[in-house]
């Protein structure tokens, strides 16, 4: 069962909306190297506000994903994408259904 989770709130730049947009859709491949991120989602809110949300098995598998190449690429381009810094959020997951 995961037991972390990660609730990351994103805020575009006016202008930079589909941008961002489109970066987190083309983040998915990097998240699928990460054996130990077991859940995964780049979502939308509303025109500027967006969200991950990721779950692991372990703190472990935590700190690899915010140490890992999604998290690099992010603040790589967190000044021109963000209005604001991304508010990473730390969660215990209480219960879960995930694929087999």
């Amino acid at each position: 069962m995961t037991q972390h989770a990660l609730y990351v709130e994103l805020h575009a730049q006016p202008g930079k909306e589909e941008e961002l947009a489109a970066f987190l859709a083309s983040a998915k491949p990097l998240v699928d190297a990460e054996p130990a991120t077991r859940a995964w989602f780049g979502v939308r809110f509303d025109k500027a506000t967006f969200a991950i949300f990721d779950a692991f098995d372990d703190e472990a598998g935590r700190d690899a994903h915010l140490n890992g190449q999604v998290a690099a690429a992010l603040m790589a381009r967190a000044g021109e994408l963000l209005a604001a810094p991304p508010q990473i959020r730390h969660a215990d997951v209480l219960a879960d259904k995930l694929p087999a």
